[in-house]
């Protein structure tokens, strides 16, 4: 091994988790290092090329994990600065008050959070502000209490805004979508192209970890990235009680980081797999792994694509993604359950089309695409011990995971093709990401009071050792049914404020007040 590097804080990964938390950390005395695994990635003409990002898969990482029956797949995980922020479609809800507390579903209850919606409702406002969240407050009825939006909703295009008068009629209740945009139609800002879900952008103009956490937080002096450098473990003292720092393998050698705090934010799979890497004699079923949770409890959200098509209507629509419909979320109609979250997604593009159907010829998927308007519907995924991360011997990652609760997905389906349907589209195709998905991972390292049933405190520290802590949405107890990007923003907003406190470093400006410095 070369020269010991020494930090204060040592951050695992660049995402949403670990990009927020620097940046909060930015200006203060404390030292911190982030290293990611990837590099920057390039600014160039391809980031909107479907066919590029899509059949190429020209930013997605070649790296292959073992499903449950043993075969090797492809995960939809990117190792850039930002992570697979990079690629989100930017719709960043709060979970809904309720989602904090036990929910009872079909087959099992989602489980209550140990902290409650009002302890992270300051962290949210901060992160609204930080990653620009254009929204409206009482447009969708199962909004919980809060602020107004620090930015106002991106507007539905005529096309878009006729459905949304439809579906009212229909007694619908629409909404829009709470979007991370950077002045969206503005000089300099997000243009509002057909390229945003699934796509990096170009002109950074989506409000990702790169682009509204981390770049600026390299202007500060105290913070240091680290890029194309991958931990192999985490290092511990004799006692097994304290964490040193990490292991870094970097430019082809194996280089020590010393930190008195470290941070994993590699996300729900890598995090927990590097726990598990970490085995010592003091922990050898993993660090942090005395609950035997760890890798466990895996979460995806069940999620369908949906195309709403009428051969006779093309759909003029460039921006498509700002609709919201929550009407199924909570318990109705006399249904005790939830059903989940319905949304507007980006244009399709044949090439995608291409990627999820091979046979398909391209002019036909053009054509269909042209006439369609896309929509996802996503329920919840219940916590189940037996859904799970390990790591092989040979040090490869291993995902067991069998969706559950598939009722109320397959439910809202169908209240959603019969939505569509009674708009007077002719067909709704559905296509559903199954037992492989791994957008919207969380769970792995659950958070909670009692360290014989969770892995993590409510501040995300380890119950096991002392300055060990999990920033990314391993800490789930649940994974509700709205995108879990903003809940770990505001999360990690509040471990960094929990970690000034704890160790007394002077305190940065808020990085949510406009009139602060270089760091806004």
């Amino acid at each position: 091994m070369v020269a010991e590097t020494v930090v204060d804080v040592v951050v695992v990964g660049s995402g949403a988790g670990g990009g927020t938390l620097a940046r909060a950390l930015a200006g203060s005395d404390a030292s911190v290092l982030v290293i990611e695994r990837g590099g920057w990635l390039p600014q160039e003409k391809e980031n909107w090329d479907p066919t590029e990002v899509w059949r190429k898969q020209r930013y997605r990482e070649s790296e292959t994990w073992i499903n449950r029956r043993g075969e090797d797949f492809q995960p939809f995980m990117h190792y850039l600065v930002g992570g697979n922020t990079k690629f989100w479609g930017a719709v960043l809800y709060r979970l809904r008050e309720e989602d904090f507390t036990e929910v009872a579903h079909v087959d099992g209850v989602s489980p209550a959070w140990p902290i409650d919606y009002q302890t992270l409702a300051p962290f949210y406002d901060r992160a609204e502000e930080i990653y620009q969240v254009h929204g409206e407050v009482g447009s969708d009825p199962t909004d919980p209490d809060r602020k107004p939006f620090p930015f106002p909703a991106v507007p539905h295009e005529p096309p878009i805004q006729a459905v949304v008068d439809q579906l009212r009629e229909e007694g619908v209740t629409p909404s829009y979508l709470p979007l991370g945009l950077i002045n969206p139609g503005g000089a300099g800002g997000c243009i509002l192209c057909n390229t945003c879900n699934s796509f990096p952008c170009l002109v950074r103009g989506k409000a990702d970890a790169d682009t509204v956490a981390m770049t600026p937080a390299l202007e500060a002096d105290n913070i240091t990235l680290w890029t194309h450098s991958r931990v192999e473990s985490v290092l511990t003292d004799g006692s097994g009680r304290r964490a040193t720092g990490v292991v870094v393998r970097r430019d082809g050698e194996l280089v020590t980081v010393r930190a008195g705090v470290v941070v994993l934010s590699a996300g729900a799979v890598n995090s927990a797999a590097l726990l598990l890497r970490s085995a010592t004699a003091e922990h050898p079923e993993g660090l942090g792994n005395s609950s035997g949770l760890v890798g466990r409890r895996f979460m995806a959200h069940h999620a369908t694509m949906m195309e709403a098509f009428h051969p006779f209507k093309v759909n003029e629509t460039v921006f498509q993604k700002t609709v919201g419909i929550n009407d199924f979320y909570r318990p109705t109609k006399g249904r005790f359950y939830p059903l989940g979250n319905i949304q507007s997604q980006g244009r399709a593009h044949a090439p995608i089309v291409k990627a999820a159907a091979p046979y398909a010829p391209l002019k036909l998927a053009d054509a269909f695409v042209r006439r369609g308007v896309d929509w996802l519907a996503m329920t919840e995924d219940l916590p189940d011990p037996a859904n799970r991360v390990t790591v092989t011997r040979e040090g490869r990652i291993r995902l067991d995971y069998q969706g559950n609760s598939m009722g109320p997905h397959t439910e809202l389906v169908r209240e959603s093709v019969r939505l569509f349907k009674r708009l007077g589209y002719w067909k709704v195709i559905t296509h559903m990401f199954k037992n492989e998905n791994t957008t919207h991972q969380c769970g792995t390292a659950v958070f909670g009071d009692d360290p014989r049933t969770s892995v993590l405190d409510p501040f995300c520290r380890t119950h096991d050792l002392d300055n060990l802590y999990v920033v990314d949405a391993s800490f789930f107890p649940s994974s509700a049914a709205v995108n879990p990007g903003l809940t770990v923003i505001a999360q990690a907003l509040r471990v960094a404020e929990h970690l000034q406190e704890r160790f007394g470093w002077d305190r940065p400006a808020d990085p949510t007040d406009t009139s602060q410095g270089d760091l806004t």
